[in-house]
């Protein structure tokens, strides 16, 4: 995990990917947004979207589970690697969501991340904030989901 410094615009990382099953698009459904078209394959027939779709709360939720490991494993490396990993701070947000495509039973979802901005926080002098640009892209290659996202990042110690 390195510095805010260190930190390259246009760097971009593969977070993974993640096959959506209808079961799976159910069982978040049932727990966090019980439309029909979500959570019963015959009433979203007759939907808009035409079959079963994960909610997009789902795409997103994916994302960060991809992200926390993908973070998780940088952070293994760096201390294997005998260094101190730098700090991840909160997000002070987003913005920009946008859920593109429906995502369907079936579907497998790459996710990537890429480094769009960054700058000194004016009332944090030892953090940086940096700006990414997150996208889900299905097995078609259609991008199905993106954000643009902001993290509080430690800058390199004096």
């Amino acid at each position: 995990m390195i510095y805010f410094e260190e930190i390259e615009m246009g760097h971009s990382v593969s977070l993974g990917a993640h096959h959506f099953t209808a079961e799976a698009i159910k069982v978040f459904a049932r727990a966090y947004d019980p439309q029909s078209f979500h959570i019963d394959e015959e009433a979203a027939k007759d939907s808009h979207f035409g079959a079963l779709c994960a909610s997009g709360w789902h795409t997103a939720s994916v994302w960060m589970r991809l992200m926390v490991d993908h973070m998780k494993t940088d952070i293994q490396a760096t201390i294997a690697d005998g260094r101190r990993p730098a700090m991840l701070g909160p997000s002070p947000g987003f913005r920009d969501l946008k859920w593109l495509k429906p995502v369907y039973a079936g579907d497998t979802i790459t996710y990537s991340s890429t480094v769009i901005g960054k700058r000194e926080s004016a009332s944090k002098p030892r953090w940086g904030l940096v700006e990414h640009h997150n996208v889900g892209v299905n097995q078609k290659g259609e991008r199905v989901f993106e954000f643009i996202g902001t993290v509080f990042w430690e800058r390199r110690p004096a």
